[in-house]
């Protein structure tokens, strides 16, 4: 069983200068370059490392979506890493990791030069960056939560989620200024490699700033680990479910809204709802600008009213918008797509800034990273990977344009439940003290 242990004195609760928060909450936006930029450059490199034949653009989704499936592994592997031997460890692991696979892919022979070994050396890499990534959001979450001041948490936290909007635009940027600038011929042969090395450019000066950041605050004032004992992983299996359920639940609305209201849009707008690709894209950049703004104030929402509010008032709104705002985007007008656009990206922004606060707070200390590897980490895999393609699938199968709207709605539906049951963790709701914010509690397990 576990419970929430009382909050400890004030003057126990240590911050991070501003300056490694704001490193941490920022370096998101490599993860999401590298996931974006893919995305945008797929049919670029499937010509560049499959061919031009019909399966091409298959293969080359394929090698994401396998690739994808690496990030709980990684996640498991880093978790470990980060509650034995620290925080720091892990973001600076997992960047160091990113940084040599962007490179790496930056550089990779062609078909036309090495025949179809270099589609294999592409799956190679993509696992590689998968298995980094994996460690990435989870590592970033717990450090900023630990090391915030508890009133800010909420509001800290949700900075990581606006950065990873930020990587994504910087990917689109970046893929249409190439695509524009360098002749078809020419990017085939050495143009798509310059978003690679922009990335892994980037990727470095994060490492360097990372290597600036200190410790975990909480992490530090925790006894030594037991390294005899069962690990990290097996400890939170034994002694965390309930808080492992709470989170596969938050993570996979997180994941559902997100994947099917944000970055299945564009796709649903070109090709259920007739757009051209260009105002397609430029209606998703526009509801992605939007989320980076209504972020922040999601998350400092959650710190004013809680955790639980919070996400029950999103997750109500996932029951009620999505399957309108899908039939808005249907109707062929720019305004009405405009709209449909940007409220399902306001819901799945709200639900993410709140949960990477409400997730990280389900654990204690000493099994957190552990405990969203397991929970948040597996319900993305599943929720986030394969969503896209289900919506298009069953949009295509059954002939119902609403059917995306419908998905989010019913997941919605599921968890709300659990979200209702949720224990308060924003430290000033849960226990206010006289003249001041209560402190940070830590879940602890018995």
């Amino acid at each position: 069983m576990e419970s929430l242990a009382p909050a400890p004195p004030a003057q126990a609760i240590a911050v991070l200068p501003r300056s490694s928060l704001l490193v941490a909450a920022l370096s998101t936006v490599v993860e999401w370059y590298d996931f974006t930029l893919y995305l945008y450059m797929t049919t670029v490199l499937s010509r560049v490392f499959f061919g031009t034949g019909s399966t091409s653009l298959l293969i080359t989704l394929a090698v994401f979506a396998v690739a994808y499936l690496m990030r709980p592994l990684g996640a498991m592997a880093f978790g470990h890493i980060g509650d034995r031997l620290g925080r720091r460890k892990v973001l600076l692991g997992s960047m160091a990791v990113m940084t040599s696979a962007m490179l790496a892919t930056a550089l990779l022979p062609t078909r036309d030069q090495i025949g179809s070994a270099a589609g294999v050396l592409l799956l190679l890499l993509r696992c590689v960056m998968g298995f980094a990534v994996g460690g990435e959001y989870t590592g970033v979450t717990a450090y900023l939560v630990e090391g915030t001041a508890p009133h800010r948490r909420g509001l800290v936290a949700s900075l990581a989620s606006a950065a990873s909007e930020v990587g994504a635009l910087l990917a689109a940027g970046v893929t249409a200024l190439t695509v524009t600038l360098v002749p078809g011929p020419a990017l085939d042969a050495w143009g798509w490699r310059i978003p690679f090395l922009f990335g892994a450019l980037l990727a470095t000066t994060v490492l360097i700033a990372r290597s600036t950041m200190r410790e975990s605050p909480a992490f530090e004032q925790q006894p030594p680990p037991d390294t005899k004992g069962a690990g990290p992983l097996m400890t939170t299996l034994r002694t965390q479910r309930p808080a492992l359920y709470r989170t596969f639940a938050i993570s996979a609305l997180g994941s559902v809204t997100y994947y099917v209201g944000i970055s299945y849009v564009p796709t649903y707008l070109g090709a259920v709802s007739g757009f051209r690709e260009s105002d397609a894209l430029w209606l998703s950049t526009i509801a992605a600008l939007v989320v980076i703004v209504v972020t922040p104030f999601a998350g400092a929402l959650s710190d004013r009213v809680g955790r639980r509010p919070a996400l029950t008032l999103f997750g109500a709104l996932a029951v009620i918008l999505p399957p309108a705002m899908f039939g808005l985007m249907t109707q062929g007008s720019f305004a009405a797509a405009l709209t449909g656009a940007v409220v399902l990206a306001c819901v799945a922004g709200g639900i993410s800034a709140v949960a990477a606060s409400a997730i990280a707070e389900q654990f204690p200390v000493a099994q957190r990273l552990s405990g969203l590897a397991l929970g948040a980490t597996a319900a993305t895999a599943l929720f986030g990977g394969l969503t896209p393609y289900a919506s298009q699938a069953l949009v295509d199968s059954t002939g119902w344009a609403l059917i995306p709207g419908a998905l989010v709605a019913a997941t919605a539906l599921a968890v709300l439940p659990v979200l209702r049951r949720l224990p308060e963790t924003a430290p000033a709701i849960r226990a206010p003290q006289p003249g001041h914010l209560a402190p940070a509690p830590e879940p602890q397990a018995r």
